[in-house]
Formats: structure tokens, sequence, C-alpha cells
């Protein structure tokens, strides 16, 4: 068994070979053809790698230039993006400028609207005519920029309502009257400044209503002079009329006039008792007045009457005539009565008695004037109690509702004014007219002790 391994073996081993042998021969000629196949493959790849390198290359020059070409037109755009900015810049530097003078303008124009449309809300809008107001409507808005024809819109108007204003005309026209009723009749209109209007049964001052812009009838009637200055005006009989330069500003004083009696109630409490002493002081001086006046009579003419008859020792005529005058109560007469009486005393004696005569006098002359005092004094302490009373009132109804509303504080502030002005009105004159009828009643005085002092003489020297 050990013999026959061997052979086996290198049979076995010979056979491996040959196999061998044929597999490597297969081999290297399988290789040799992979080795032409790859040459083959290898220079086709060249071929297109060297190919698409050219390719490569044309596109990348291509690429490039158009790369240089947007470079170039970057850098000109940005040039021209520079020089644009800086137009912008000036553009707006110049609009800058120029936008101040076109606000300016517009503000302007803005304004010179507005101060139209006031004037025209207070003109009547006539019938069939235009609205002149929805012409300059647009410029009354606000960040409206008028342009040309917009301004010369506003000329027009301007130039309209100039012309207007000059215009007198009586003609036809609607009106609300005092009544409240719409009605028509003839209205004589002064330019925009006064309109008027004549009824059968009145005549009176229109206004404009700024809301509905339609002629209304002032409340109240104007004066009975102002009435037929119209009435004749308009009736081509007078070349004058009354007018209203501040276009109703000023009729407003007829409509919102105050009485006497307005006044005095507006006064409170406080007015009836400086009434009183206005009623008190006028009384006392009528009185004053009418008894002085007949008391100093004609004191010059009988004096001298009297002297010449005692001069001539003509007593008993003297007598005669202070008895002829003793009913007209004059206080010379009873002097002299008294001086006459006591002529055989003795000179200081006849002084006594005449001194003593005339200040007996003195209490009539002098009668209410002390009153009179007394009431100038009172009446402007009462005008300040009012004034008092009506502030505290005034307080009060700050207290109460604030300061939001003048008219709730209107009355107070009335009160304390209106007796304040009454105080000072009655106490004025009051002053006055006592001063007045002191020295009246001072110079009767002085020219009785002058009379008496005349007739002690004549006497003494009579003696």
């Amino acid at each position: 068994m050990r013999s026959k391994f061997p052979i086996i073996a290198c049979i076995l081993i010979l056979l491996a070979g040959a196999a061998s042998a044929q597999d490597i021969r297969e081999a290297a000629r399988k290789a040799v053809e992979d080795r032409s196949r790859a040459l083959r493959e290898a220079r086709e790849t060249e071929r297109r790698i060297l190919e698409d390198r050219r390719t490569l290359r044309s596109e990348m020059d291509r690429l490039q230039a158009l790369v240089d070409r947007r470079r170039d037109r970057i850098e000109a755009e940005r040039a021209a993006q520079d020089s644009l900015r800086a137009a912008l810049a000036d553009l707006e530097a110049r609009w800058s400028k120029m936008e101040m003078n076109f606000r300016e303008i517009s503000g302007n124009v803005r304004m010179a609207a507005r101060d139209l449309e006031t004037l025209l809300r207070r003109a009547a809008a006539r019938p069939g005519d235009a609205d002149p107001l929805a012409r300059i409507a647009p410029l009354l808005e606000e960040g409206y920029f008028p342009d040309i024809d917009d301004i010369a819109a506003l000329a027009a108007v301007g130039l309209e309502e100039i012309a207007e204003s000059g215009q007198v005309r009586i003609e036809s026209r609607p009106y609300v009257g005092r009544d409240g009723l719409e009605v028509e009749g003839p209205v004589l209109s002064l330019g925009p400044f006064t309109s008027m209007y004549r009824t059968p049964k009145e005549t009176g001052f229109l206004q404009v209503d700024p809301d509905s812009r339609r002629l209304v009838a002032l409340s109240s009637l104007p004066c009975r002079g102002m009435r037929r200055d119209i009435s004749a005006y308009m009736d081509g009989n007078r070349d004058a009329v009354p007018l209203d330069m501040s276009r109703g500003a000023a009729l407003q004083q007829i409509e919102h006039s105050f009485s006497l009696g307005d006044q005095l109630r507006a006064g409170g409490l406080i007015v009836w008792p400086i009434l009183l002493l206005a009623l008190a002081s006028i009384v006392i001086v009528i009185e004053r007045f009418v008894f002085l006046r007949r008391v100093h009579g004609n004191t010059d003419r009988l004096m001298g009457t009297v002297t010449d008859l005692a001069s001539r020792g003509d007593w008993d005529a003297c007598d005669r005539i202070v008895r002829e005058h003793e009913n007209r109560g004059w206080p010379v007469v009873r002097v002299l009565r008294a001086g006459l009486s006591s002529r055989t005393e003795s000179r200081g004696t006849l002084e006594s008695v005449l001194q003593e005569s005339i200040l007996r006098e003195m209490p009539n002359l002098e009668r209410y004037l002390s009153a009179l005092a007394i009431i100038g004094a009172v009446a402007p302490l009462l005008g300040l109690l009012g004034t008092v009373t009506g502030m505290i009132t005034t307080f009060r109804t700050i207290t109460l509702f604030g300061t939001g509303d003048p008219k709730l504080m209107s009355g107070g502030i009335s009160e304390a004014l209106v007796t304040t002005e009454l105080g000072l009105i009655v106490a004025i004159p009051v002053m006055l007219l006592h001063t007045y009828l002191s020295r009246r009643a001072d110079h009767i005085v002085c020219d009785l002790e002058e009379k008496a002092v005349t007739l002690t003489n004549i006497i003494e020297k009579g003696r």
C-alpha cells in the first residue's frame, strides 16, 4: 500500500501541473487581451479627456469673458448708481428748499380760502346763484395741494365778493321773520354789510345765519329814528341810511340791549334800599331848592327900602313894610322885625337880639341837609354790600358747579357790579347837591348877618 501511494501522488501532481500550465497559458492570453483592451480604453478615455479639456477650456474662456463683461457692466452701473445717487441728493436738497416754498404757498392759499369762507358765510346766499363755497371747498382740506386752477378759482370768488360788496340794491328776497316763519318781501342790501326789511307793520334789520346762510330778522326792532330813516331811504326820500360796518356785531347790541328794569332786577334785593335812598334824596333836594329859593326872596331890594327909610328916621314906614312881607316867610323879614322891635335897646343888646333871630333861622335853612349827607355816605356802602353778596353768590356757584359754564356765574357778578354802579350813581350827585345846598344855606345866613350889621349901624347912627 505504501509503494502505491507515492506513485498515485506523482501521477496526480503531473496531472495537476499539466492542467495548471494550460490555465496559465489561458490566463496569460486573457491578460494580454485585457491589457490590449485596457490600453484601447485608456487611449479612448485620454482622447475624451483631452477633448473635454479643450471644451472646458473654451467654455472657461467664454465664461471668463462673460465675467469680465459683467464686471465691467457692474462697474459702469455702480458708477451710474453713484451718479444717480448724487443727482438724487441734489434733487432732494432742491426739493427740500422748494417744498418749503410750496408749503408756504399752500398754507397762504388755505389761509386765504378760510378767510374767504368766513366772509362768504357772513353773506346771505342769493337765490339761483352757484354756491361759491363749493368752488373753494377743496382748498379747505388738510393736505390738499392747490394747483393754478384752484388759485384762479379762489381769486375769482374773491373778486366776485369784492364786486358784490359794492352793490346796493332793493329786491324781493326770502327771509325768516321775527315770528320764525319764512316770508318774502323787499329787502335793502348794502353790500355784504347790512340788510334791512320793511313790511306794512314793521321795519328792522336782518342778519345772516352762518349755518344756513339765510337772512333772519333781529328779535328786537331798532329805535323809531332808525326805522324812519330806513323807510325814507327805501322810498328814495333820503340819501343816508344806518350801516353796520362790522357785519352784524354792532347790531347785536340792539338784540342784547338791557333796559333799566333788567339792570335793576339783576342787582338783587340791595337795589331797593338804594332806590329808596335815591327817591328820598330827590324829595329832599327838590324841597330844599324850593324852600331856599322862596326864603331868600328879593332881600336886597327889601333891605334897601328899609335902610333908606331908617336912615330918614321913618320907623313907622319900616314897621309897615315889615308887616306887609311877614306872610312871605322870608328869614330877613323876621330878622328885621326883631331888630326894629329892639331899636331902643343898647348896641350890645340889639346885636344879641339880631344874632339870636339869625340862630333861630338856621335850623330851618339847614333842615334835611344832614340827612342828605348821610344818604350820600350810605348809598356807596349799600353798593359795596351788594358787591360782597354778589361775590359770595358767585363763589357758591363755583363751589357747586365749577368754572366750566360762565353763565352760571353771571348772576352773582351782575349783582355785584349793578349794586356798586347804582350806589355810586346815587352817592355822587347827592354829595354834590349837598355841598351846593349847604353853601346856599350858608350864603343866606351870611346875607342875614350882613343885613343885621347894616341895620345895627343905621339904628346906632340914627341915635
